[in-house]
């Protein structure tokens, strides 16, 4: 009877553990979150960046201002100096879609950035450079160079602190004093920027930034419900301009390009890559064949040898 009364048991805590498992499968396989309605285009693209502000210069406007963390009532005179999206530009590799703006007499440029193809500080400063030096009417005064400031809104980290936004100005490494204020780099890490659930519906620097990096329907409805007007006017804009032919257009040419760019970059990595191993293969070569010659001149000195300790063998026995 004791027998019987142990295999009663563990054939219950048998029967009990079955369904448990089947619940826990059933869990794992039913509880995932819908990541929601993916976006066709995001305000990542650079096209989509540059025809939405473009074609919204109030929206350019506020957004400028609140990057640089100025009123944007204090800004007078407001202009977007290369607005032009020739689609035999956009079709060409290496096209930068960037804005360019004068701003109360400063020189102001504002890029997306969301891939990190190396050396991003070196790009804006060549960029800055650029900007500055052609600002100068040959013979006017130095003084007259406008503040150029660039700023860069990135899909990547870029630097080490925590900080979504950082900014550079040249500077003496011990004083910290400033050279000058007339060079200025913004720095915006989209990769760095908390959820939209946590951002305080009153910061509207980063319901900007969360707006570029909005992958979703949903995220886009969470933003306009802490944003108000504005985000409300800038995800119409979105959605004015994503349903042009023209867009969708310059889209496809954009993709293109893309995909040549990541070709030709594909392929020169290809071809240094023979080219170094045609220059390591080579100097193999010319290594093996200096060893066979030692190995040659070696042999010629052994047989040398075992030939001169024969002849003084035999003068030895005949002696």
């Amino acid at each position: 009877m004791p027998q019987k009364e142990h295999t009663s048991k563990n054939s219950k805590k048998t029967a009990v553990r079955k369904p448990t498992a089947n619940k826990t499968t059933t869990k794992r396989t039913t509880t995932k979150k819908p990541k929601g309605t993916k976006l066709i285009y995001t305000f990542k693209s650079d096209v989509l960046f540059k025809m939405l502000f473009v074609r919204y210069p109030k929206l350019l406007k506020r957004l400028v201002a609140v990057l640089l963390n100025i009123p944007i009532e204090s800004i007078t005179n407001f202009q977007t100096i290369n607005t032009e999206m020739p689609p035999e530009e956009i079709g060409k590799k290496f096209c930068r879609l960037d804005i360019n703006m004068l701003v109360d007499g400063k020189k102001i440029n504002l890029e997306i950035q969301i891939e990190d193809e190396g050396n991003y500080p070196e790009r804006c400063m060549f960029h800055w450079a650029k900007m500055f030096t052609s600002s100068l009417p040959a013979g006017n005064d130095y003084s007259l160079l406008p503040k150029t400031i660039v700023i860069s809104i990135l899909g990547f980290k870029q630097f080490k602190g925590k900080q979504v936004h950082s900014e550079f100005a040249p500077m003496e490494v011990n004083r910290h004093e400033i050279l000058s204020d007339k060079q200025r780099y913004h720095f915006f890490e989209l990769a760095k920027l908390p959820d939209i659930d946590s951002i305080d519906a009153t910061s509207e620097k980063n319901l900007w930034l969360a707006l570029f990096n909005a992958e979703t329907e949903e995220e886009l409805e969470k933003l306009i419900t802490k944003g108000g007007d504005v985000m409300s006017q800038a995800v119409e804009a979105y959605r004015g301009i994503t349903a042009t032919e023209e867009f969708q257009y310059l889209e496809i040419l954009r993709a293109r390009a893309g995909h040549d760019e990541a070709q030709a970059m594909n392929n020169a990595r290809k071809q240094e890559r023979k080219k170094r191993d045609k220059h390591w293969q080579g100097v193999v070569a010319e290594k093996d064949t200096t060893l066979a010659e030692q190995a040659a001149t070696l042999a010629e000195q052994a047989a040398l040898i075992s030939k001169l300790q024969a002849q003084v063998k035999n003068q030895q026995t005949k002696i």
